[in-house]
């Protein structure tokens, strides 16, 4: 069993390329280490705005390998402050090959290891199959000084399969590096107070379902969701800690940047799991239609 850690969740807004707010990145994940702040968690493709929004050859310049200098100085941050640091980026494999990915940046220095995102959604506003490969790396608990992490990425976390295949890989915590929000351009058919409800209802699923996946694993969840208008995007934030029994340890509101915090205590996960013994009794010789598509 891993030892106890603190874990940070940064919200912040995009485009951390910007020499400002690169500043603002760095700031930020001082501040989070300085709070005791042990692993830190950044929102998915922190170093750009959300070029998804659009289909845009141009873009894929964006992306980078592990050795651009924003990349080389994060992990060179994180050795700084001993801190185990997840870092996700557009990450260039080879030309036609990219990939939406998570880097994890051990306290030394070191890589402990890559995610690839694996569901890749594609609706208008987040165009994502036009630049991103699904992953090849699977599902996967990353072991670092801090902690057991079972990394995904966004659409990831609605997708019970991966949250339980990470979770039986050993991780202590789901850790979901996130780009969501309301998109203005589908509230002009609906009254204003027909959209205002319509946003709540798809805050409520987005937390409800991430939530549901720390009770039904019994094991910790943290989302780190980016804030902010982009085009006719505003992303909601709320970034959020759960722990195993899905009870809200820590959240942000929808503008604010800022860091949360939570401890993370593997000794949780092994209470829970006894009390909601959900992995012992799953039936694995019964569910053998979870390779199909459809039932039908």
């Amino acid at each position: 069993m891993s030892k106890p850690f603190k874990l940070a969740v940064v919200q912040c807004k995009g485009n951390a390329l910007d020499a400002g707010r690169f500043e603002t990145l760095t700031r930020l994940i001082r501040e989070a280490a300085a709070k005791g702040g042990q692993t830190i968690l950044l929102p998915e493709l922190v170093l750009h705005d959300y070029f998804c929004i659009e289909e845009n050859q141009a873009h894929f310049d964006l992306a980078h390998t592990l050795e651009s200098d924003a990349s080389k100085s994060l992990q060179a941050l994180a050795k700084e402050l001993g801190v185990t640091l997840v870092f996700p980026f557009f990450e260039k494999r080879s030309a036609g090959i990219y990939q939406n990915s998570a880097a994890v940046f051990e306290a030394d220095g070191s890589i402990a290891g890559l995610y690839r995102k694996m569901h890749i959604p594609h609706d208008p506003g987040f165009n994502e199959k036009y630049y991103f490969t699904p992953g090849d790396l699977g599902f996967k608990s990353i072991a670092t000084k801090h902690g057991n992490l079972g990394v995904l990425i966004c659409w990831d976390q609605w997708f019970p399969e991966g949250a339980r295949l990470t979770a039986l890989q050993g991780a202590d915590v789901l850790l979901y590096p996130t780009a969501i929000g309301w998109d203005d351009s589908e509230s002009g058919s609906v009254s204003p107070d027909e959209a205002k409800a319509l946003e709540a209802r798809h805050l409520d699923a987005w937390i409800t379902i991430q939530r549901s996946h720390a009770i039904a694993n019994g094991l910790f969840v943290a989302a780190a969701n980016r804030v902010g208008r982009e085009g006719h995007l505003r992303f909601w934030g709320n970034s959020f800690i759960a722990g195993p029994g899905g009870e809200i340890l820590a959240r942000m509101d929808s503008e604010t940047e800022g860091v949360i915090l939570a401890d993370v205590d593997p000794a949780r996960v092994e209470a829970e799991r006894r009390t909601w013994p959900f992995l012992r009794d799953r039936r694995i010789d019964a569910y053998q239609g979870m390779l199909h598509r459809s039932g039908n």
